[in-house]
């Protein structure tokens, strides 16, 4: 059957309209799944990336050198950092901004961090009611990191790729 003959039959007959009912009646008539979030959750990945973090040594020192790879890497320019030197000669950050309001959550800056300072953490509830809230300073960051340090440590020791 030539092309233009076939393809007249097929929208006379309205054969890509059929299939698309078929596909609809398939599912249309299916079990379907709920989730009663939040008193259920769907099973995470291990390499989710959720709420960002900022990690400190055993000692309580701050693991961030304001390399400034991380804001150097960001796609969307959500992070910002100013640096200075302490009396012992080392650099560190005196502001680390988080706006996750722009944060596309792709872990570049994760992967980026040569200490493993920042860290996106499994935590997929956190909410805000303004835009302000969504604008994580170093204190918050902090606050987060030393929250979730021990399931934060086993999520890099289950991890093969930070052995």
């Amino acid at each position: 059957m030539a092309n233009p003959v076939k393809r007249w039959f097929q929208s006379f007959f309205l054969l890509e309209m059929l299939r698309g009912m078929r596909l609809t009646g398939r599912y249309f008539f299916a079990r379907k799944f709920t989730v009663q979030y939040p008193e259920e959750t769907t099973p995470q990945s291990p390499r989710f990336r959720g709420l960002h973090a900022l990690r400190r040594y055993e000692n309580g020192e701050e693991r961030c050198i304001a390399c400034k790879l991380c804001e150097a890497v960001c796609p969307a320019l959500a992070i910002t950092i100013e640096s200075e030197e302490r009396s012992d000669g080392t650099r560190r950050t005196s502001r680390y901004d988080i706006d996750l309001s722009k944060c596309i959550f792709c872990g570049l800056c994760e992967e980026s961090c040569p200490v493993d300072s920042i860290v996106e953490s499994r935590v997929l509830s956190y909410h805000a009611e303004t835009r302000s809230e969504l604008l994580y300073d170093k204190i918050r960051l902090l606050g987060n990191g030393d929250r979730l340090e021990g399931e934060l440590a086993r999520d890099r020791q289950a991890d093969s790729s930070y052995r």
